[in-house]
């Protein structure tokens, strides 16, 4: 009994962690349409700043899944608290830009930690319900994708754009503190012994293939989904005009937009328990071309909608990585594979802010949806190399 609570408490710590990663990788991408006249920099300028941090966001996350593989998972789920708290509030305090890109990218240093520790830690032992997991899990992610926007509107609008850092930043550092009072000296979940061969560890049979098909389909969607999320307040400041125009309705109508479509995880998580994967992202991502295709030039409510089908559809493609990297490598070597997954994540992802300061600059936001809706006609035509087979009956172990 005392075992299962340990593992309840931990498990409900790392859905946090999700949810603060993605919360704090995008109070930025609100809070910078108040810090443009602080800092003298126009929108395009101080995105570029944050360029470093969300570089560092994809990089760390190879040292990060090593550590987590050899060192200790809760030890590094730890760090990844107490120092995103710290960075945040190093954010926060920042008088020029030269403090700001530095605060930023410390941020990214830290954020880095949680995917391929965290993921690796919510697939240990899940068995038949690897898909459901990870759907709930990836929901707290997009709960934090959502809670970025309204919360930092309203801390802008409330008390200033430095208190939508420090005050996260604090709630972070404490958190972390408290997973280690009550989680982290309870259980070690860390795979020991000398490498990936321990014990017979060994990759399921077509994993070439399948890895293959998730690094491209990684690259692709990274940018996407980095795009659509850092473009999205400006977005909505500039075609909701008929709606809202204060931080807070714009925050609060992405925050809706995100928490609806978050839900779509669950959903796709229990489909892939029991259907091949194929057939699903390639649903997925046709609909992301006909939204993506819809928001370039929508206004107002029709905007409204066609992003809410659009973030339903990117949402509802994230589970499936991480699902196929479980089912088929075994759990002593399954965090450096995160690692190298949420590396393509992010590092690749990152190309989404001067992406988007260049498009912007040079005629906006449709060029840039429409840019996205092609690179989605790219993941339809990855997603068939695919292997048409039923889920695994269980995730692989690594054992002979």
């Amino acid at each position: 009994m005392a075992n299962g609570n340990i593992e309840r408490r931990r498990i409900l710590f790392l859905n946090v962690g999700h949810a603060y990663d993605h919360w704090f990788m995008l109070i930025y991408a609100t809070a910078v349409i108040a810090m443009e006249r602080e800092f003298d920099l126009g929108y395009g300028g101080l995105m570029a700043l944050s360029t470093p941090g969300f570089i560092a966001f994809g990089l760390g996350a190879i040292p990060a899944g090593w550590l987590g593989d050899r060192w200790s998972r809760e030890g590094m789920i730890t760090v990844f608290f107490v120092g995103l708290g710290a960075a945040s509030v190093l954010v926060g305090l920042a008088r020029t830009p030269v403090e700001l890109g530095v605060a930023l990218t410390l941020l990214g240093c830290f954020a880095a930690i949680y995917h391929p520790v965290g993921i690796a830690m919510i697939a240990e032992g899940a068995s038949g319900s690897l898909g459901r997991r990870i759907g709930v899990n990836g929901v707290w992610g997009n709960m934090g994708v959502a809670g970025a926007a309204v919360v930092t509107g309203l801390f802008v609008d409330s008390f200033g754009w430095r208190s939508a850092f420090v005050l996260p930043g604090l709630l972070a550092a404490a958190t972390g503190l408290a997973f280690l009072w009550t989680v982290g000296a309870g259980r070690t979940s860390t795979p020991t012994g000398p490498g990936p061969h321990r014990d017979g560890a060994r990759m399921r049979d077509g994993w070439q293939r399948v890895l293959a098909v998730v690094a491209a389909i990684t690259v692709v969607s990274a940018i996407i989904f980095n795009a659509v999320t850092i473009a999205m307040p400006k977005v909505l400041e500039e075609r909701l005009v008929g709606i809202t125009i204060t931080a807070t309705g714009i925050g609060f109508a992405a925050s809706a937009v995100y928490a609806i479509a978050a839900f779509t995880q669950i959903a796709v998580g229990r489909a892939l328990d029991r259907y091949a994967v194929r057939g699903l992202l390639t649903f997925l991502a046709l609909g992301q071309v006909v939204a993506f295709a819809a928001a370039a030039f929508a206004m107002n409510w029709s905007l409204l909608a066609a992003v809410l089908v659009l973030m339903i559809m990117v949402f509802g493609q994230v589970p499936v990585g991480s699902i196929l990297i479980a089912r088929y490598t075994p759990d002593v070597i399954r965090a450096r594979v995160y690692g190298f997954q949420y590396l393509l994540v992010f590092g690749v992802g990152a190309l989404a802010v001067p992406l988007i300061a260049i498009q912007y600059q040079w005629g906006g936001f449709a060029g840039l949806f429409l840019i996205m809706a092609a690179m989605a006609v790219v993941i339809v035509l990855i997603a068939q190399m695919l292997p048409e087979t039923r889920p695994a009956e269980s995730v692989s172990t690594g054992r002979a």
